[in-house]
This record gives structure tokens, sequence and C-alpha cells, in this order.
């Protein structure tokens, strides 16, 4: 005979998985600092690629002007101020990042957390028959 509550439950877990399960199993796989490391070091490389992208938009955008005064302006004062400038993105893009992933971490394990209680429900069902 079949059990409609099983069936149920079976239906309720298929969907999870078709739907917000991919990614939260995904994530619940890593330990939160694991994790948020994870995300850290891709935001590190991510957010360096962007800055170089916007710093040579800078430059290339008026690059005529910039050549005539290459020769006046203090190269290594331009490059200290560049490195602040980095510093200043990195620091605040990585902060976002570190928040971002945090929450992400939580949202998942709250998730997963009923997914694996109606694992456990349907394994009951199985184990009762």
């Amino acid at each position: 005979m079949i059990d409609e509550q099983r069936i149920i439950l079976m239906s309720k877990l298929a969907s999870y998985e078709e739907r917000d399960g991919k990614k939260y199993i995904k994530i619940g796989k890593f330990f939160r600092t694991d994790y948020i490391a994870l995300q850290l070091l891709k935001a590190f490389f991510g957010g360096t690629i962007s800055f170089l992208m916007g710093f040579a938009l800078y430059i290339f955008y008026d690059f005529e002007l910039f050549m005539q005064d290459i020769y006046k302006i203090d190269l290594v004062r331009f490059a200290q101020n560049i490195l602040i400038y980095y510093l200043i993105f990195m620091g605040i893009y990585m902060a976002v990042c570190y928040v971002v992933a945090v929450h992400r971490h939580m949202a998942a394990q709250k998730s997963l957390k009923g997914y694996y209680q109606n694992l456990k429900k349907l394994s009951k069902y199985y184990k009762g028959k």
C-alpha cells in the first residue's frame, strides 16, 4: 500500500532539491570558516582585477593629457596615491564580501536544517516498515 505522507514528504524534498537546495547544499558542504575564506579569496582576485580595469579606464580616458603631465608629476607620490586608493577600495569590497558570505552561509544552514529534518522523517518512514 502506498503511504501518502511518505509521497508528500518525498515530493517536498525533491522540490527543495530542484530549487533552493542546489545552491544551499553546495554551501552547506563547507564549514563556515572555509566557505568564508574561499569567498574572500575569490573576492580578493576579483576586486584586484576590477580595480586594475577601473584604473586603466581612468588612465586611458584622457591618455594624451596623462602623457603630457607624466614628466611633471611626482611618480612616487602618484604610486602612493594609487596604492592608498587600492587599499581603501579593497578594504570596503572585502568587508562587503565578508558580510555577504556570512549571510549566505547562515541562510544555507537555516534552510538545510529543515531539509535534514525532513530527511530524518523520511528515514523513519522506511525504518518503520
